[in-house]
């Protein structure tokens, strides 16, 4: 019932989406361009509709009553920031710990522009020896697409710079396009 629900809106909403549900157990999906908190409504609305579930990691902030229960349902995971690397060891244990985990997890960090993108997601994956797979919600076509696994090395910086050029060739757009830089 939830699949149906979530494709009627996504069409309601004039999105179309492409690809389908990830065939693994546990990975980490990089989402971008992240432009504005609506791209987790369109990216949970996706991978629900593909029979997926998602967790994603939110802002301890937003986990009040009646929104906290809420996220809680749709995967969200209370994150506190000031903990820094200890945030990172604790989704490794997540995964370590669980039979069944899909991440999803935005490379820039915050809605802001931003030239350098954060390499926790990176850090996540090799450490919990999961692989990465590659999503994005281009709001000026009004297209999701799950473009497939993207291959990491041991080198942070160069997939990083690797997976943000992927993201600036397919010509996504996000909801504030300023937001999002290529250079």
């Amino acid at each position: 019932m939830i699949i149906q629900i979530s494709k009627f809106l996504l069409k309601l909403a004039g999105w179309k989406s492409v690809g389908s549900l990830v065939p693994v157990k546990k990975c980490i999906i990089s989402g971008a361009p992240h432009t504005s908190s609506w791209d987790f409504v369109i990216s949970w609305l996706f991978y629900t509709s593909i029979g997926g579930k998602a967790n994603v990691l939110i802002k301890k902030e937003f986990f009040f009553w009646p929104l906290g229960f809420l996220l809680k349902k749709m995967g969200g995971i209370p994150t506190d920031r000031s903990k820094g690397a200890n945030l990172i060891r604790q989704v490794i244990k997540q995964f370590n710990e669980r039979d069944h985990m899909h991440l999803a997890i935005t490379p820039e960090g915050t809605r802001k522009p931003v030239k350098k993108w954060k390499a926790g997601f990176h850090t996540i994956a090799r450490n919990a020896n999961i692989p990465l797979y590659v999503v994005s919600f281009d709001w000026g076509r009004k297209v999701v697409t799950l473009w497939g696994e993207f291959e990491l090395t041991d080198n942070a910086a160069e997939d990083i710079k690797r997976l943000k050029a992927f993201y600036c060739e397919k010509g996504v757009k996000g909801k504030y396009p300023e937001n999002f830089l290529c250079d």
